[in-house]
């Protein structure tokens, strides 16, 4: 079943929820044909109502309305002095990435992909290539630990996020911020998004460790786990957090993801949630009970804490 039925785009959950307007007419009635003639509603209402929706969806994502500091153009400033602040520093990472790439792996050294950004505008996101070229697009929609071909220094790449840094580029040329929802394949977008995708989120930080926690689940129901659990509770992360937004906690979420301080509570609750129901009986030992509940007002004190090693299980 499709995540579309549990979470309505916000446009649509606002469209809802708003009173029709009646805008007296020719015949003086109310219909559902606007821009019909001599149905009752001037042409001239149309082009209003659309306006109205597209500024709707350029401000909310499921449902809240993101915070000043999500939509101001001081945002997009802070996003453009730190990227080339860190230029003189990360070019030197930049080359020896790449040179890894090239000499461990046949194929391009950077990884090009279409995404869905801002309002549903598609871009090509940059990486690193982490996973054997092959040419005729093998790799699985859903990536984890078992379940792809990397090259060599792949695993090393992905478990300190280096193969996102030619993101850096994406942000300069205005796809995307530093801090935001991350972007989405075009079968993985279950809502547009009315900001700039991030490179780092409030769900990439709780989900930066997935691919070796969704290597546990059967190959059978990974794509439905995916698609009815996690996208929506990544998108219901990142708008409790984009409603909220600040300087200061842009900052703080930058900083988490430089020094890797993952926490893995959240996908663990909701791993352990999902395989309590169901029918098939799939077995979950006690390390996969979370520490605490899915509870989003308290994802930042979640983030925060250092993770017991228990948790931490690396590829």
């Amino acid at each position: 079943m499709s995540t579309e039925l549990y979470f309505p785009k916000a446009s649509e959950s606002t469209r809802m929820n708003r009173s029709p307007q009646r805008i007296p007419g020719n015949g003086g009635g109310d219909n559902d044909h606007a821009g019909l003639p001599n149905q009752g509603l001037p042409n001239q209402a149309v082009p209003h109502q659309k306006v109205r929706l597209i500024s709707d969806a350029g401000r909310f994502l499921f449902g809240k309305q993101l915070s000043p500091w999500s939509r101001s153009s001081t945002k997009r400033l802070f996003d453009c002095v730190c990227v080339l602040s860190m230029m003189p520093l990360l070019i030197p990472i930049f080359l020896a990435v790449g040179l890894a790439v090239r000499l461990t792996s046949s194929g391009p050294v950077l990884f090009l992909q279409k995404r869905t950004g801002r309002l549903g505008r598609h871009f090509t996101i940059l990486k690193f290539r982490t996973m054997v070229h092959s040419s005729d697009n093998t790799h699985k929609p859903v990536t984890t630990c078992g379940n792809q071909l990397f090259t060599p220094v792949g695993p090393f790449l992905r478990r300190w996020k280096l193969d996102e840094l030619p993101q850096l580029f994406n942000v300069l040329a205005g796809h995307m911020s530093l801090v935001g929802p991350r972007p989405k394949l075009a079968a993985h977008a279950i809502s547009s998004l009315p900001c700039r995708a991030g490179i780092t989120g409030a769900a990439t930080v709780a989900f930066a460790r997935e691919e070796s926690i969704l290597d546990r689940i059967p190959k059978q129901h990974l794509e439905a786990f995916y698609h009815t659990v996690v996208l929506p509770a990544k998108l219901r992360l990142d708008a409790e957090y984009m409603a909220k937004a600040t300087f200061t906690s842009d900052l703080k979420l930058i900083l988490l993801s430089i020094f890797r301080r993952w926490d893995n509570t959240i996908i663990e609750d909701l791993l352990f949630t999902w395989a309590a129901k169901q029918s098939e009986g799939i077995r979950v030992d006690a390390s996969m009970v979370a520490d605490a509940a899915f509870v989003h007002a308290q994802m930042v004190a979640q983030m925060e804490r250092n993770p017991p090693h228990s948790e931490i299980r690396v590829c």
